[in-house]
C-alpha cells in the first residue's frame, strides 16, 4: 500500500527519448559530440573483474581531479549520480521547512518536485519581461535556488550578490561552461551559505554516465555527505568515477568542444532570428526561440512529424517558444530546413 507522500507526488517529466524512428534529437540538451578520447581509453582498458568490488564511496580520485579543476580542496567537493541527485541532496541538506524556498517561475522544473518530495514550502518569483531575475522577490525566504545560465531561457546573470546572504542558496551551473560569465564555485567554497552544482552531462558529453558534483564549504559538503550516506553510500559507480576523471583532465578536448558549440549557437541564433524565430541571448548549449505564429505546440508537433525533436513547455509565458539544443552543423541545417516547411 502506497504512502500518502507517494500518492501525492507529481514527478519531473524528462525530455522524450522515443524509439519509434530515427530523429534529429535536439530536445534534451545533450552534447552532439562524443566524450574525450581519454574516456574511450578507459572503457577499452576496463578490467571487468574489478566490478566485483564496491566503488570508492568517497570518489577520492575524482574529487581530487575536480578540486584541481576548480581551484579548491578535496573537502570542498561532493560527487553524486548526476547533478539531479546532487540537487536533491542539497535541497535536503540546506533547506528547512520553516520558510519558503524561492526560485523563478520560469526555470528548471525539477525544483518544485524536490520541494514536494522533502516537504518544503516554496514560492515562485516571476521573471521580468526580459526573462531576468526580479531581485526584490527573493527576500524573506528559507532559501533560494538559481539556475545560471537559466533553463529554459539560456540567460546568464551575475548573481554573486547571493553569496554571503543570510539564507542558503543553491546555484545550479549545469550550463556555465557555455557562458562567458564566471562560475561562482570558488566563491561558494569560501562562503557559509552557498552551494554550486555542476554536471558532466552537458559540456563533457557524459549524460549517459550520470555524474554531477557540488562545490561548497567543508561544512556544507559534510552536510551533503550526511544526507547521501543516510540512503546510499555508493551512488557513483566505479566506471563513472573513472571516465569522469579522464574527461575532466582532458582540458584541450573540452575547450575545443565547447568552442564549437558556442560558435554553432551564435550562427544559428542569427539564422533563426532572421527567419522570425526570436531567440533570447543564450549562454547555454540551447536556443530559446519564440515561434512567429505564437503557437509553440503546433511548431513542436510539426517538427516532430518531420523527424526533428525539440522541447516545448506548455506553461504560462513560454508556450509560444521552443527550446532547441545546439547540435552539429548537419543537425542544425536539418532543423532550419524543417522550420522552413512549417
Amino acid at each position: 500500500m502506497l504512502s500518502q507522500l507517494a500518492k501525492g507526488l507529481v514527478p519531473y517529466t524528462a525530455g522524450e527519448q522515443p524509439r519509434d524512428r530515427r530523429y534529429v534529437k535536439l530536445n534534451t540538451n545533450e552534447n552532439p559530440y562524443p566524450p574525450s578520447p581519454e574516456v574511450d581509453k578507459i572503457l577499452r582498458s576496463l578490467d571487468a573483474e574489478s566490478l566485483k568490488l564496491y566503488p570508492d564511496p568517497d570518489c577520492t580520485r575524482l574529487r581530487d581531479v575536480l578540486a584541481e579543476k576548480e581551484g579548491v580542496e578535496r573537502g570542498n567537493i561532493f560527487v553524486g549520480n548526476g547533478s539531479d541527485e546532487v540537487l536533491a541532496v542539497a535541497f535536503a541538506a540546506l533547506f528547512d521547512k520553516v520558510a519558503p524556498v524561492k526560485f523563478a517561475d520560469v526555470t528548471y522544473s525539477f525544483y518544485p518536485v524536490y520541494c514536494r518530495l522533502w516537504g518544503l514550502p516554496y514560492e515562485t518569483v516571476p521573471l521580468d519581461g526580459k526573462f531576468m531575475l526580479a531581485r526584490g522577490g527573493f527576500c524573506d525566504c528559507g532559501g533560494v535556488v538559481i539556475a545560471n545560465p537559466n533553463a529554459p531561457t539560456g540567460i546568464y546573470e551575475d548573481v554573486s550578490e547571493f553569496i554571503g546572504a543570510n539564507f542558503p542558496v543553491i546555484i545550479d551551473e549545469a550550463y556555465i561552461d557555455f557562458a562567458d560569465g564566471k562560475s561562482l564555485a570558488g566563491a561558494a567554497s569560501q562562503s557559509e551559505n552557498a552551494v554550486v552544482v555542476k554536471t558532466f552531462s552537458k559540456s563533457y558529453s557524459l549524460a549517459g554516465a550520470r555524474c554531477g558534483y557540488a562545490v561548497a564549504s567543508r561544512e556544507n559538503i559534510e552536510g551533503l555527505d550526511r544526507v547521501k550516506n543516510s540512503f546510499n553510500s555508493y551512488t557513483v559507480n566505479a566506471l563513472t568515477q573513472a571516465v569522469a576523471a579522464a574527461a575532466a583532465k582532458d582540458k584541450e578536448y573540452f575547450s575545443g568542444t565547447v568552442a564549437k558549440i558556442k560558435a554553432t549557437r551564435e550562427k544559428y541564433r542569427g539564422i533563426l532570428n532572421a527567419m522570425g524565430y526570436e531567440c533570447t541571448p543564450s549562454s547555454a548549449n540551447f536556443l530559446f526561440a519564440k515561434v512567429p505564429s505564437g503557437d509553440g505546440g503546433r511548431a513542436y508537433a510539426g517538427l516532430k512529424e518531420k523527424g526533428v525533436l525539440v522541447r516545448w513547455f506548455n506553461a504560462p509565458g513560454i508556450s509560444d517558444r521552443l527550446r532547441i539544443t545546439v547540435g552539429t552543423e548537419e543537425e542544425m541545417e536539418a532543423l532550419v530546413a524543417a522550420l522552413k516547411t512549417l
